[in-house]
């Protein structure tokens, strides 16, 4: 029996029981997201299977499933994921304290650099494509409305500073994307001419800021 008392040794602590399973490899998980981007922006949803997307990964089908339930919440996550390499992470924080116009700055020039980006106009080309579709109504849900919605909360605590008069921040957060979009984004659609260079998106993203903020002032 080991001694006790003061004068005894410290007892070694038992070992934590191991926790059961083993925590999900974050490079494969980062593989199927780039392999499923590639494949669905090349193919489209419909045609875009979780067996290509798990060999394209490099990666068994059942690696892919422990990582997503089912294709819909695979492509909704690559979505996500091109959204927020354009955007950093707290842009639409609605307590975020700089300036309203530095971060409609930040919005603006996200959002130019992402729809111009050749994988997102090869979806928008493969939705037009397709017509009506489930792939459209998932990438409507998961990219442009969750967009608005979220850049309606930064007008709705604007409106609510003072900052700016925005009585319906839904409608002005379509307003704002709508004119940043202009012809330079139909026009890269079509091919009639190449997306517009760093400089020129910057001048519009300025102009169309100077626009907004006047239709949307506070001085009535």
């Amino acid at each position: 029996m080991a001694p006790s008392g003061p004068g005894a040794p410290p007892s070694t602590p038992r070992k934590a029981k191991r926790a059961r399973g083993r925590p999900k490899d974050l490079d494969k998980r980062a593989a199927v997201l780039l392999a499923a981007k590639r494949l669905f922006t090349a193919q489209g949803l419909p045609g875009t299977s979780m067996e290509a997307i798990a060999d394209a990964a490099g990666v068994s089908k059942l690696t892919v499933y422990s990582h997503f339930r089912n294709k819909e919440e695979l492509f909704r996550e690559t979505v996500f994921a091109k959204c927020n390499e354009h955007w950093p992470e707290d842009v639409f924080d609605v307590q975020m304290r700089s300036p309203l116009r530095e971060r409609l700055r930040l919005i603006g020039r996200g959002f130019l650099d992402l729809v111009h980006s050749q994988d997102v106009v090869n979806m928008y080309r493969l939705m037009a494509a397709e017509g009506q579709s489930r792939f459209g109504r998932l990438f409507w849900e998961f990219g442009p409305e969750r967009t608005l919605q979220r850049f309606a909360q930064v007008l709705e605590a604007a409106h609510r500073a003072g900052e700016l008069h925005v009585p319906d921040p839904r409608r002005a957060a379509s307003h704002f994307f709508v004119m940043l979009k202009g012809e330079h984004h139909i026009k890269a659609l079509v091919g009639a001419a190449p997306s517009p260079d760093a400089a020129e998106r910057q001048r519009h993203v300025e102009d169309v800021i100077d626009v907004f903020l006047r239709a949307y002032t506070t001085q009535r």
